[in-house]
């Protein structure tokens, strides 16, 4: 009489995916925890799927996530689907949303380099030596800003006006940029910080499963022995 050997299933959803299947005993106790509080059944001898499975993770995460920040963040909201989605956060702080920038804004930041510059200051000393040059000598019969060069006091005046609110338009635009990075390091090191936690239960689990099976491989071999050294006696 030959036995029909029933075909896996996954024990949530009940469904057949052979392909998308995965044994319980894979599965952290933690998840295993959350799986049978939800769902009132799980065994770690049955299967599961990759949908369920990966949406259990996903839940685990969020309330550990919850446990220890209390109410979620949209950025936390945000590192959970990454998580979800395998989405790599990495990227390179350098390629921004330059496209996005204003006329002003990009002006702004123009202006602003320009007059950090060694270039800039040299440029403005010469002309301050050639305006002081021109009206303090007698190449003109009548200097058009003679000493005490008020019309330069005036210009320069003007200058640092202007020049101080475009630097400070390019500074907070710098700021937003840091926030900007900062966020997605927090991001980063979050997701990294879920992942190594996740990785650490998974291998815990999979050596304690292991060291089982030794003990109940060392248990048959001792068996084994004693039915050997009775049958020789």
């Amino acid at each position: 009489m030959s036995i029909v050997k029933k075909a896996p299933v996954c024990q949530i959803c009940g469904r057949n995916h052979h392909a998308d299947l995965r044994p319980g005993v894979l599965v952290r106790p933690v998840v295993g925890a959350l799986i049978l509080r939800k769902t009132g059944q799980w065994s770690e001898e049955g299967w599961i799927c990759v949908t369920d499975l990966e949406k259990f993770q996903l839940e685990y995460v969020r309330e550990l996530l919850e446990e220890d920040r209390g109410e979620l963040s949209e950025i936390d909201e945000q590192v959970v689907q990454s998580l979800q989605q395998q989405e790599i956060l990495a990227r390179n702080p350098d390629e921004g949303p330059t496209g996005a920038l204003t006329a002003g804004q990009r002006l702004a930041d123009r202006i602003a380099a320009l007059g950090g510059s060694w270039g800039f200051i040299g440029i403005f000393m010469g002309i301050l030596l050639l305006w002081i040059a021109v009206n303090s000598t007698a190449l003109l019969i009548k200097p058009f800003d003679p000493f005490p060069y008020i019309l330069l006091n005036l210009m320069l005046s003007c200058i640092a006006a202007i020049q101080a609110p475009i630097i400070m338009m390019s500074q907070n635009r710098q700021e937003a940029r840091d926030r900007l990075h900062a966020q997605h390091d927090y991001q980063v090191n979050l997701k990294a910080e879920l992942e190594i936690r996740q990785l650490h239960q998974k291998i815990d689990h999979m050596l304690s499963h292991q060291w089982q099976r030794l003990v109940e491989i060392q248990e048959i071999q001792m068996e084994l022995i004693a039915e050997l050294r009775a049958r020789k006696l």
